[in-house]
């Protein structure tokens, strides 16, 4: 009967109930979708495409397989050659290749992309394009005779790989490891930097983040506890640096920490420090952590001031009440009751400085450079995709540490405000 007289609701206009509702959700749906539709292009293209234009980069180079068809196609008829004695056939169509390329002017397009795995080798293939057109039969002793890295394996090995438009190759070398005679093997002490500077980067993120919890937990708990009026005032200090450029507040930390800055000559004034044992504070790991933990102490600061400030003062007051320590009443009530704020602005501050780049390049020097750096040294100077490869490591790692702390501690406990 319920059925029924369901089926027999109808509107002021005579349309059934039922397709009366359904019409007004779709309609309230669709209007949801255009609001939020500007936003969705926002981040679909500043975010999504470059993110997926990075990660194609990074497995992607035709700079040696776009330039040396013949080669190219002898590797796809011949892929079970031996690296350590490829044959007079592969050698003619690499010379063939090189006479192109000399013509079409893309031997350093072609060299570089080699030169990714095995260093040294543009100038050799510029030499050998320059000689192309000249060189007779046997092409292999012709060769040769011009540069005896000619026969390397590890040379054929890369040109094997390089023929693939699409490559993992540049994992490898963002992984340390170095392209040899016998294959991929572990780079030397040398040559292993990538990994240090990935080690480093999360080593130096970490401190930061403690100091700016040890900097900003007594700051929002004052700005918490103070009467509105003055902790409204001490808002604005903290938000001040948000209403200021990076490049000037790092550019002032350069004049305060040069061993010719403020820091210094207050120490040489006040007797601490002798004139000629002034404190090495810029270009190196000091200045960076310094810089970097003022820029980012004001991401502590505001998530746990949202927590601190909805703390019922009766908490503590009860606690004390019923014989507990300051400290007992701190670690065991008010603590556990900040921890999403502590989450939230950690999570928050080492995320932004794992990726910083700025304050890094400008005070930190050769020692305090970070992982960003080297991505943006690659990105504008040298190698695209390796930058890519490097950036989609430095995503991953930052993604699997998402992964676990949702999984430790949950991201439901995150509170930004």
């Amino acid at each position: 009967m319920a059925e029924v007289a369901d089926t027999m609701l109808k509107t002021s206009d005579g349309r059934p109930l039922k397709e009366a509702l359904a019409t007004a959700q779709a309609r309230a749906k669709r209007r949801a979708f255009l609001l939020v539709m500007p936003l969705l292009a926002f981040v679909l293209l500043t975010f999504l495409i470059p993110i997926g234009y990075m990660l194609k980069r990074s497995f992607e180079h035709d700079g040696f397989s776009g330039s040396a068809p013949a080669l190219v196609a002898w590797f796809e008829a011949n892929d079970d050659f031996d690296p350590a004695d490829p044959p007079e056939a592969a050698y003619a169509a690499l010379v063939d290749d090189l006479a192109r390329m000399q013509a079409e002017r893309t031997t350093g397009l072609a060299g570089a992309r080699i030169n990714y795995s095995v260093p040294g080798t543009i100038s050799m293939f510029k030499a050998g394009a320059r000689a192309a057109k000249n060189l007779q039969p046997p092409f292999k002793e012709a060769l040769v005779a011009l540069d005896e890295n000619w026969s390397r394996p590890a040379l054929w090995r890369a040109m094997e790989s390089a023929s693939n438009i699409y490559t993992t190759e540049f994992y490898l070398v963002a992984a340390d490891r170095k392209l040899t005679d016998d294959g991929w093997a572990r780079g030397g002490d040398k040559e292993r930097i990538y990994l240090y500077l990935f080690v480093k980067t999360f080593v130096i993120s970490g401190v930061i983040t403690v100091l700016c919890l040890l900097l900003a937990f007594p700051i929002a708990h004052l700005l918490a506890t103070l009467p509105m009026a003055k902790s409204s005032l001490l808002m604005i200090l903290v938000l001040l640096p948000f209403w200021t450029s990076l490049l000037v507040r790092t550019t002032s930390w350069m004049v305060l920490l040069q061993e010719q800055g403020v820091v210094n000559n207050l120490l040489v004034a006040m007797g601490l420090v002798s004139d000629d044992g002034r404190l090495t504070m810029m270009y190196n790991l000091t200045g960076t952590i310094v810089a970097m933990t003022h820029v980012l102490l004001p991401f502590m600061i505001l998530p746990l001031y949202s927590v601190m400030r909805v703390i019922p003062p009766s908490y503590a007051r009860a606690a004390r009440s019923l014989g507990a320590t300051s400290w007992t009443t701190f670690r065991r009530v008010y603590l556990p009751q900040t921890m999403p704020g502590i989450a939230a602005g950690s999570l928050l501050v080492f995320i932004l400085a794992v990726g910083y780049y700025i304050t890094p390049a400008l005070v930190g020097g050769a020692d305090g450079q970070l992982i960003s750096n080297l991505i943006a040294f690659h990105m504008s100077k040298s190698n695209w995709s390796l930058a890519a490869a490097i950036a989609a490591m430095l995503l991953l790692s930052i993604l699997l540490l998402y992964w676990l702390y949702d999984r430790l501690v949950g991201i439901d406990r995150l509170k930004l405000g």
